[in-house]
């Protein structure tokens, strides 16, 4: 089987239960309260949901462990660049805060 130059190749989803995990301390980090989002409808389930599932498919899980390692005991950091949620994070920061 062959690809063309603008396929992707196919990438297994990471474990649902460990990237939730990381999206919640990802969210922790960035000193943003999921929960507290969700009362005020500024994140859905649906949204939520998306975000694990797009964390299942970054290949940046060993970066993101590192970075939120250094992270635990701050809880205002603004998300890595390299996370593939970061603009969601960035956005749920600002309304929480804003």
């Amino acid at each position: 089987m062959t690809r063309d130059a603008g396929s992707v190749a196919w990438r297994l989803l990471g474990d649902a239960t460990e990237h939730y995990w990381l999206v919640q301390r990802m969210a922790k980090a960035c000193d943003i309260d999921p929960a507290a989002a969700a009362a005020r409808g500024d994140l859905s389930a649906e949204c939520w949901a998306d975000m694990v599932n797009t964390c299942r498919s970054c290949d940046w899980v060993e970066g993101c462990q590192r970075w939120l390692d250094r992270q635990d005991s701050e809880g205002d950091a603004t998300p890595p660049v390299a996370c593939i949620n970061a603009e969601r994070l960035r956005v749920l920061a600002e309304r929480q805060t804003g």
